[in-house]
């Protein structure tokens, strides 16, 4: 399978950082300016340490790359984290960098698209940005960690959101305890 990641600036850095190293198949990963500076604020990392991750990376700014066209095919599109900001140019048709036009590609050709919030609290603008979204045909995946599997640290709240992902195109993991 081939999915396309895109890491925006918001916190929750770990999250996107954990699914490229879980995430099985080719990826394609985007990283944001902001997903950048955020990058090296949450984890010292550069987004350098990202590139034996993933299959190739793209800039931001290069809507010539092929996940802004239909014909690239990808299986999914994840944004994991997804600012705000990115989920209001996805809802309102934005298309000004090559992450909102892979979604927006993803969003038109009835691919999966998921997006993997982490604000809170939410304004009622940003509620009806993630409804017009999941109406659009969107998973909207809040960064929302559940304690029913009894996380004992940070690494094991970031495994569930992460697993959550996973679910959501198809790939068998064990990186937290199912409900049973």
């Amino acid at each position: 399978m081939r999915f396309i990641v895109a890491i925006t600036g918001c916190s929750g850095i770990r999250y996107g950082v954990r699914l490229l190293q879980e995430l099985e198949g080719e990826k394609e990963l985007i990283v944001s300016d902001m997903g950048k500076k955020v990058l090296e604020e949450e984890t010292d990392l550069e987004v350098k340490a990202l590139e034996p991750l993933v299959d190739e990376m793209y800039d931001n700014d290069d809507l010539f790359a092929p996940p802004a066209s239909g014909t690239h095919k990808a299986d999914a599109m994840i944004i994991c984290p997804c600012t705000q900001s990115t989920m209001a140019k996805l809802a309102s048709g934005c298309s000004d960098s090559l992450i909102t036009r892979a979604a927006s590609v993803a969003l038109k050709e009835r691919r999966k698209l998921i997006l993997v919030p982490r604000e809170t609290p939410l304004s009622v603008i940003m509620l009806e940005n993630e409804l017009r979204l999941a109406q659009a045909g969107a998973v909207i995946l809040p960064a929302s960690p559940a304690f029913y599997h009894e996380p004992r640290s940070i690494d094991d709240m970031v495994d569930f959101v992460v697993g959550k992902v996973l679910d959501q195109v198809g790939q068998e993991h064990s990186l937290f305890k199912r409900w049973e």
